[in-house]
């Protein structure tokens, strides 16, 4: 039987973990959404800054195994296989989006993936809080 002082540590390293996971969602979909809408606007911001390829791989290497500890142990917690479920979709659709590269389709795995993260992290938040 785990002591309550242990479930108390695990929850709240587990309610940190899903705040992690939901500000590198976002910073996933500022980068795939606003950027370009950025770039686009000011094409001189084009020439000037250098293309990245190792942004996407990083994030993806940032967000798989915090949303693997975030949503793992969330549902030791509350047992709801939805959250993990979710999460792990949206790191198969960012994968996708790594090996789809720079493209229209690789921009809308990303997307996709980024946001079904940020919901995963979001159920799991709430499946901690009512178990909490």
């Amino acid at each position: 039987m785990t002591a309550p002082a242990d479930t108390a540590r695990s929850g709240a390293l587990a309610r940190l973990l899903d705040r992690g996971g939901l500000a590198l969602s976002a910073l996933c979909l500022v980068h795939c959404l606003a950027l370009p809408v950025l770039l686009a606007a000011l094409p001189a911001l084009a020439a000037v800054l250098p293309d990245r390829p190792w942004v996407h791989p990083a994030i993806l290497a940032a967000a798989a195994p915090v949303a693997a500890v975030a949503l793992g142990s969330g549902w030791r917690r509350h047992h709801d296989l939805r959250p993990p479920l979710l999460g792990l979709g949206g790191v198969v659709l960012l994968a996708g989006g790594v090996l789809a590269g720079e493209t229209a389709g690789g921009t809308a795995l990303t997307v996709g993936g980024g946001l079904a993260l940020a919901a995963a992290h979001v159920a799991n938040w709430r499946g901690l809080h009512r178990h909490a």
